[in-house]
C-alpha cells in the first residue's frame, strides 16, 4: 500500500439509548460487536464499534450512546448518509427484513446504482447499496453471506458549499472527482478497491444539522500506519487547517480536523488493529477501558447503562 488515504477507516454517530442501538445493528442489521469500550472523554458512556468478523478498516461503524441525548437534525455540515454495500440481488431481502422490524425504506438510485434508504432507531440515515464487493461479512443465523453486509460502500456529506471540501478532498487526500450530477458530486480513490467513494450534496439553503442522537459525529479516513500519518498532519497544517497532535485510540492514531465545510475528519491508522486486547474469537464480548480508566472499573461498571 502506497502512502495514500486507503478510503474510509470508520464513521462514528451519536445514539440516545445504548441498548437500543446495540439490539439494533446486531440484531437487526447482523453486524459484529466488534469492540465494547468507553468515551475517551466521558467514561460513563459506552463506546461500541459495529464491523465485519476482523474489524476491518472500511467497515467500522461507531457510536456514542448518549443516553437521553434527545434527537439531532442533520444538516449542512454533516456527514448525514452512510452508505453499506450489500451483495448483488440482495436488496429483497432487507426490504422484507426491514418491513418484519416496521422500518419504512424507500427505493432509490444514484449514480446508476440500486440502493434502498432508511433510518435507524434515532433518525440515522443509512442506505444498503447492491455492488460487488469481496470483503467478508461477518453473518447471523437470520442473515447469511448472500445477504450480509459487506461494510461501507460510501458516505455522503451534506453542505452549503462544495468547493472548498472539494479542494481538501482533491488536493489534500487524493480523491478524484469522478462524477457530478447537478448539486451531487461523487469522489473516489484508487488506493483501494473498497469503502473508497465520499459523495457531497451542496445547497446553499440547508439549515445546519444540529449534534445529537440521530447524527455524525465525525468521518475518519484511513491510513496504513502512524508514519503516513503525520505526513498528512503536515499537508494539513501547510493548507493552513488547525489539526490535532496525535492521539492514541488504542486500536488506531489518529488526527482530527475541521474541514471548511463544517464536517470533522478524522484520520486513522489501521495498526495496532482490535485484537490488541482480546483474541479474534472474542472481540467484542468485554468490556475494554482505555488504561487511565483501569483503576476506576467499579465505579465504571455500575455508572454504565444496562445491556443485557
Amino acid at each position: 500500500m502506497e502512502n495514500k488515504i486507503l478510503g474510509l477507516h470508520h464513521i462514528t454517530a451519536i445514539a440516545d439509548n445504548a441498548k437500543r442501538n446495540l439490539d439494533f445493528y446486531t440484531q437487526v442489521l447482523g453486524v459484529r460487536l466488534i469492540k465494547k469500550t468507553v468515551n475517551f472523554d466521558d467514561p460513563g458512556t459506552y463506546h461500541f464499534y459495529y464491523g465485519n468478523e476482523m474489524g476491518e478498516p472500511g467497515t467500522i461503524l461507531t457510536f456514542f450512546p448518549w443516553e437521553g441525548i434527545g434527537k439531532g437534525a442533520p444538516g449542512a455540515g454533516m456527514a448525514t448518509h452512510i452508505g453499506y454495500s450489500v451483495p448483488k440481488g440482495s436488496l429483497d431481502f432487507w426490504k422484507n427484513r426491514l418491513t418484519q422490524y416496521r422500518i419504512q425504506w424507500i427505493e432509490d438510485e444514484i449514480f446508476g446504482e440500486k440502493l434502498i434508504s432508511f433510518r435507524d432507531p434515532d433518525g440515522l440515515q443509512l442506505q444498503f447499496i447492491e455492488t460487488t464487493d469481496p470483503r467478508l461479512p461477518w453473518t447471523t443465523t437470520d442473515i447469511q453471506a448472500e445477504n450480509a453486509l459487506k461494510g461501507f460502500h460510501n458516505v455522503t456529506l451534506s453542505l452549503r458549499k462544495a468547493e472548498p471540501t472539494l479542494d481538501i478532498l482533491t488536493d489534500i487526500l487524493g480523491y478524484t472527482l469522478s462524477q457530478q450530477i447537478d448539486n451531487r458530486y461523487r469522489l473516489t480513490t484508487d488506493s483501494i478497491a473498497t469503502a473508497y467513494m465520499v459523495d457531497i450534496i451542496a445547497d446553499e439553503n440547508l439549515n445546519y444539522g444540529k449534534n445529537a442522537a440521530g447524527t455524525n459525529h465525525h468521518v475518519a479516513f484511513r491510513v496504513k500506519d502512524d508514519n503516513v500519518l503525520m505526513e498528512y498532519r503536515e499537508k494539513i497544517l501547510s493548507a493552513g487547517l488547525d489539526i490535532t497532535p496525535k492521539i492514541n485510540r488504542d486500536y488506531f492514531f489518529s488526527l482530527y480536523f475541521r474541514e471548511p465545510g463544517g464536517v470533522l475528519f478524522e484520520i486513522a491508522t489501521d495498526n495496532p488493529g482490535f485484537t490488541v486486547d482480546e483474541p479474534l474469537s472474542s472481540l467484542g464480548s468485554a468490556l475494554k477501558l482505555p488504561k487511565q480508566y483501569e483503576s476506576h472499573r467499579l465505579q465504571i461498571e455500575k455508572a454504565l447503562p444496562k445491556i443485557d
